[in-house]
């Protein structure tokens, strides 16, 4: 008895390069359409990332990268040693994990809201006013928050007043600041953020509800039995890109509202960064330390990925 041996035909430089060929002359026009996000992300992602050599040299900008000596982790190592190194952190993680915590489970539970309203107009209303917040300039944010927490006319403080309190200035007491950046953060980017929820909801099998309400199941057992499982993979994979991005806070709403007295909880890699870069003129400290960010950012989100894999068998590779 013989046995026919199966031949496997292999991928070899010229089969592929015949695919290639075939796949440019009969899909031509998708390429032209993916050429500009090329070139984008080559000029404006890709070919920037040799500045990262700055962060092990000397950098002296009338020498430039390639001819500036190099100094190996000197600047890592000054960075870890710094007096302010875990305050940074501190400050980092602790305004990142209270958005997270406050933030991510709001937008799920403002999308469910709307999703569940039955007047038609109403939820269109309600999903205008709540997207807007998103569109204004944090420019403009950050002048509101200044002149509605002003201590003397600020409208926060004159409810105060009404009550007999006396008046706070909020932004100048380090303890409120996280909770100001955070709460304004919500109520700007709520709206936006439900709209993947919404949509994700509105593709739930409606047939899934209209035998729970036979069984005489409730709203709230409807939500938690069949609504947040069927959005799942949604949740999972927005979750790992919050985590991936744990140690990027906002620089330009931060930066805008600190001053020296709260100082001490709003002082961040992100303005640090930027002070000892572009104020200072320390770019090669100042690389260093952003590469530091980017890979502990790198790390967290392959550990996210990793730990919703095997919890869940949801990621995003």
């Amino acid at each position: 008895m013989t046995v026919e041996n199966k031949k496997v035909p292999a991928y070899t430089k010229k089969s592929l390069r015949d695919r290639w060929s075939h796949d440019l002359r009969h899909n031509w026009w998708l390429w032209v359409m993916f050429l500009p996000v090329v070139v984008y992300y080559a000029i404006f992602s890709y070919a920037p990332m040799y500045g990262i050599l700055m962060a092990f040299k000397d950098y002296k900008v009338r020498r430039g990268i390639w001819g500036s000596p190099w100094v190996g982790f000197k600047y890592f190592d000054r960075f870890f040693s710094s007096y302010n190194f875990w305050i940074l952190i501190k400050n980092t993680l602790g305004i990142s994990v209270y958005s997270l915590v406050i933030g991510f489970p709001t937008a799920i539970i403002f999308a469910l809201l709307v999703h569940y309203l039955t007047l038609n107009k109403l939820k269109k209303t309600v999903q205008m006013v709540s997207y807007a917040p998103y569109f204004i300039s944090t420019v403009v944010i950050c002048g509101m928050l200044t002149i509605f927490m002003d201590p003397t006319n600020g409208v926060f403080n004159k409810v105060l007043q009404m009550f007999g309190h006396d008046s706070v200035a909020f932004l100048s007491v380090p303890e409120y600041f996280k909770t100001i950046y955070v709460f304004s953060g919500v109520w700007q980017g709520m709206g936006w953020s439900a709209i993947i929820y919404i949509s994700a909801l509105a593709g739930v099998d409606s047939q899934m509800h209209e035998a729970a309400i036979i069984d005489g199941a409730t709203k709230l057992q409807r939500i938690w039995y069949i609504d947040l499982p069927s959005i799942k993979p949604t949740i999972v994979m927005l979750l790992i890109m919050s985590l991936g991005s744990l140690m990027s806070v906002g620089f330009e709403k931060v930066y805008l509202l600190q001053n020296d007295l709260n100082f001490a909880a709003s002082d961040i890699i992100s303005t640090y960064t930027y002070r000892v870069g572009m104020i200072n003129s320390d770019f090669g400290y100042s690389t260093a330390v952003g590469l530091f960010n980017t890979v502990i950012n790198l790390i967290i989100l392959i550990f996210a990925n990793t730990l919703a894999r095997k919890a869940t068998g949801e990621g995003l590779w």
